[in-house]
Protein backbone atom coordinates (compact mmCIF):
# COMPACT_ATOMS: atom_id res chain seq x y z
CA UNK A 1 0.00 0.00 0.00
CA UNK A 2 1.45 3.33 -0.99
CA UNK A 3 1.40 7.06 1.02
CA UNK A 4 -1.67 7.98 1.84
CA UNK A 5 -2.90 11.07 -0.09
CA UNK A 6 -5.43 13.97 1.03
CA UNK A 7 -5.92 15.97 -2.65
CA UNK A 8 -6.60 19.64 -2.20
CA UNK A 9 -8.49 21.48 -5.40
CA UNK A 10 -9.48 25.05 -4.80
CA UNK A 11 -11.32 27.33 -7.34
CA UNK A 12 -11.29 30.97 -7.10
CA UNK A 13 -15.00 31.84 -8.12
CA UNK A 14 -18.21 30.04 -8.37
CA UNK A 15 -18.27 29.78 -11.60
CA UNK A 16 -15.58 27.26 -11.88
CA UNK A 17 -15.27 24.19 -10.62
CA UNK A 18 -12.59 21.78 -9.57
CA UNK A 19 -13.75 18.75 -11.67
CA UNK A 20 -10.19 19.00 -13.78
CA UNK A 21 -7.98 19.41 -10.82
CA UNK A 22 -9.47 16.38 -9.31
CA UNK A 23 -8.76 14.54 -12.66
CA UNK A 24 -5.19 15.61 -12.66
CA UNK A 25 -4.57 14.63 -9.33
CA UNK A 26 -6.16 11.32 -9.19
CA UNK A 27 -4.29 10.28 -11.96
CA UNK A 28 -1.28 11.72 -10.31
CA UNK A 29 -1.87 9.66 -7.57
CA UNK A 30 -2.34 7.39 -9.48
CA UNK A 31 1.29 6.84 -11.24
CA UNK A 32 3.22 7.97 -8.48
CA UNK A 33 1.40 5.33 -6.19
CA UNK A 34 0.04 7.22 -3.42
CA UNK A 35 -3.43 6.03 -2.04
CA UNK A 36 -6.12 8.78 -1.95
CA UNK A 37 -7.90 9.02 1.04
CA UNK A 38 -10.06 12.07 0.12
CA UNK A 39 -10.68 14.83 -1.98
CA UNK A 40 -10.59 18.16 -0.35
CA UNK A 41 -12.72 21.19 -2.75
CA UNK A 42 -12.93 24.86 -1.89
CA UNK A 43 -14.04 28.17 -3.65
CA UNK A 44 -12.21 31.01 -2.41
CA UNK A 45 -9.82 33.95 -3.19
CA UNK A 46 -6.43 33.25 -2.98
CA UNK A 47 -5.75 36.23 -0.08
CA UNK A 48 -9.06 34.58 1.88
CA UNK A 49 -7.75 34.01 5.28
CA UNK A 50 -11.18 31.29 6.12
CA UNK A 51 -10.89 28.32 4.15
CA UNK A 52 -12.83 25.40 5.52
CA UNK A 53 -11.43 22.63 3.75
CA UNK A 54 -8.23 23.28 3.84
CA UNK A 55 -8.38 23.78 7.84
CA UNK A 56 -9.52 19.77 7.23
CA UNK A 57 -6.28 18.89 5.47
CA UNK A 58 -4.22 20.33 8.14
CA UNK A 59 -6.38 18.49 11.15
CA UNK A 60 -6.02 15.62 9.03
CA UNK A 61 -1.86 16.00 8.62
CA UNK A 62 -1.44 17.09 12.59
CA UNK A 63 -3.76 13.77 13.25
CA UNK A 64 -0.95 12.20 11.19
CA UNK A 65 -4.26 10.60 9.36
CA UNK A 66 -2.46 11.52 6.08
CA UNK A 67 1.21 11.35 4.07
CA UNK A 68 1.52 13.80 2.16
CA UNK A 69 -1.03 16.18 0.78
CA UNK A 70 -1.16 17.03 -3.25
CA UNK A 71 -2.04 20.15 -5.24
CA UNK A 72 -2.04 20.74 -8.88
CA UNK A 73 0.09 23.85 -8.48
CA UNK A 74 1.67 25.66 -5.18
CA UNK A 75 -0.84 28.89 -5.85
CA UNK A 76 -3.77 26.47 -5.07
CA UNK A 77 -2.51 26.03 -1.48
CA UNK A 78 -0.76 29.04 -0.24
CA UNK A 79 -2.63 32.44 -0.27
CA UNK A 80 0.80 34.22 0.28
CA UNK A 81 4.21 33.51 0.39
CA UNK A 82 4.17 34.00 4.45
CA UNK A 83 0.94 31.56 4.54
CA UNK A 84 2.95 29.28 2.87
CA UNK A 85 5.75 29.03 4.43
CA UNK A 86 4.27 29.06 7.66
CA UNK A 87 2.14 25.85 6.58
CA UNK A 88 4.90 24.31 4.73
CA UNK A 89 6.89 24.32 8.57
CA UNK A 90 3.83 22.85 10.19
CA UNK A 91 3.57 20.12 7.53
CA UNK A 92 7.43 19.45 8.21
CA UNK A 93 6.86 19.62 12.40
CA UNK A 94 4.00 17.07 11.32
CA UNK A 95 6.22 14.91 9.03
CA UNK A 96 3.98 15.16 6.38
CA UNK A 97 5.23 16.66 2.54
CA UNK A 98 3.45 19.07 0.03
CA UNK A 99 3.45 17.79 -3.56
CA UNK A 100 2.45 19.49 -6.63
CA UNK A 101 1.42 17.94 -9.68
CA UNK A 102 4.51 19.10 -11.36
CA UNK A 103 6.32 16.53 -9.32
CA UNK A 104 8.18 19.56 -6.85
CA UNK A 105 8.02 17.92 -3.31
CA UNK A 106 8.19 20.97 -0.77
CA UNK A 107 9.30 18.76 2.10
CA UNK A 108 11.69 20.66 4.64
CA UNK A 109 14.12 17.72 5.61
CA UNK A 110 14.90 17.46 1.83
CA UNK A 111 17.56 19.37 0.47
CA UNK A 112 15.35 20.82 -2.43
CA UNK A 113 12.87 21.56 0.04
CA UNK A 114 15.74 23.39 2.74
CA UNK A 115 16.62 25.24 -0.74
CA UNK A 116 12.56 26.70 -1.26
CA UNK A 117 12.53 27.40 2.46
CA UNK A 118 15.53 29.62 2.38
CA UNK A 119 14.20 31.46 -0.77
CA UNK A 120 10.80 31.43 0.58
CA UNK A 121 11.77 33.11 3.87
CA UNK A 122 13.37 36.00 2.22
CA UNK A 123 10.14 36.17 0.01
CA UNK A 124 8.27 36.21 3.06
CA UNK A 125 10.48 38.83 5.06
CA UNK A 126 10.14 41.00 1.80
CA UNK A 127 6.05 40.69 1.38
CA UNK A 128 6.05 41.65 5.27
CA UNK A 129 8.33 44.67 4.57
CA UNK A 130 6.12 45.40 1.89
CA UNK A 131 2.59 44.96 3.77
CA UNK A 132 4.13 47.05 6.63
CA UNK A 133 5.31 50.04 4.11
CA UNK A 134 1.54 49.71 2.29
CA UNK A 135 0.66 49.93 6.06
CA UNK A 136 2.30 53.26 6.68
CA UNK A 137 1.33 55.07 3.84
CA UNK A 138 -1.94 54.05 4.25
CA UNK A 139 -2.20 55.43 8.03
CA UNK A 140 -0.11 58.52 6.21
CA UNK A 141 -2.35 59.12 3.46
CA UNK A 142 -5.27 58.77 6.12
CA UNK A 143 -3.82 61.11 8.69
CA UNK A 144 -3.85 63.84 5.51
CA UNK A 145 -7.37 63.85 5.39
CA UNK A 146 -7.68 64.63 8.95
CA UNK A 147 -8.65 60.64 10.12
CA UNK A 148 -7.69 60.18 13.87
CA UNK A 149 -6.46 56.27 14.25
CA UNK A 150 -7.15 54.93 18.59
CA UNK A 151 -8.45 56.34 21.36
CA UNK A 152 -8.76 60.22 21.27
CA UNK A 153 -7.45 62.97 24.20
CA UNK A 154 -11.20 62.87 26.41
CA UNK A 155 -12.65 59.50 25.42
CA UNK A 156 -13.26 57.30 28.03
CA UNK A 157 -14.82 54.05 26.79
CA UNK A 158 -14.98 51.71 29.75
CA UNK A 159 -16.02 54.33 31.99
CA UNK A 160 -18.55 56.22 30.21
CA UNK A 161 -20.06 52.69 29.92
CA UNK A 162 -20.19 52.05 33.07
CA UNK A 163 -20.42 55.53 34.73
CA UNK A 164 -24.36 55.73 35.61
CA UNK A 165 -24.54 52.25 37.41
CA UNK A 166 -21.32 53.08 39.53
CA UNK A 167 -22.55 56.37 40.48
CA UNK A 168 -25.91 54.74 41.60
CA UNK A 169 -23.78 51.95 43.23
CA UNK A 170 -21.31 55.26 45.10
CA UNK A 171 -24.48 57.03 45.89
CA UNK A 172 -26.17 53.79 47.26
CA UNK A 173 -22.95 53.81 50.40
CA UNK A 174 -21.16 51.12 48.52
CA UNK A 175 -17.21 51.45 48.10
CA UNK A 176 -15.34 52.07 44.87
CA UNK A 177 -14.18 48.98 45.86
CA UNK A 178 -16.83 47.15 45.83
CA UNK A 179 -18.46 48.81 42.90
CA UNK A 180 -14.90 47.92 40.97
CA UNK A 181 -15.51 44.28 41.94
CA UNK A 182 -19.18 44.46 40.96
CA UNK A 183 -18.34 45.97 37.70
CA UNK A 184 -15.35 44.34 36.94
CA UNK A 185 -13.51 46.89 36.40
CA UNK A 186 -10.86 48.83 38.70
CA UNK A 187 -10.90 51.11 41.40
CA UNK A 188 -8.90 54.01 39.85
CA UNK A 189 -11.74 54.04 36.86
CA UNK A 190 -14.54 54.36 39.45
CA UNK A 191 -12.49 56.97 41.10
CA UNK A 192 -12.31 58.38 37.95
CA UNK A 193 -16.15 58.11 37.20
CA UNK A 194 -17.21 59.82 40.50
CA UNK A 195 -14.59 62.94 39.96
CA UNK A 196 -15.77 63.49 36.62
CA UNK A 197 -19.28 63.84 37.46
CA UNK A 198 -18.42 65.71 40.67
CA UNK A 199 -16.64 68.19 38.70
CA UNK A 200 -19.55 68.71 36.34
CA UNK A 201 -22.01 68.73 39.29
CA UNK A 202 -19.54 71.75 40.44
CA UNK A 203 -19.66 73.24 37.65
CA UNK A 204 -23.70 73.53 36.57
CA UNK A 205 -23.56 74.84 40.12
CA UNK A 206 -20.99 77.36 40.40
Amino acid sequence: MGQRAALYCRVSTADQTCERQEVDLRAFAAKAGFEVVGVWKETASGAKDDRAQRKKVMALAQARDVDVVLVTELTRWGRSTIDLFHTLGELQAWGISLIAQTGLQFDLGTPQGKLIASLMSVLAEFERDLLRERVRSGIAAAQARGVRFGRQPGQRVKADRHQKRALELVAAGQSYREVALRLGISKNTVLDIVKRDRAKQAALTG
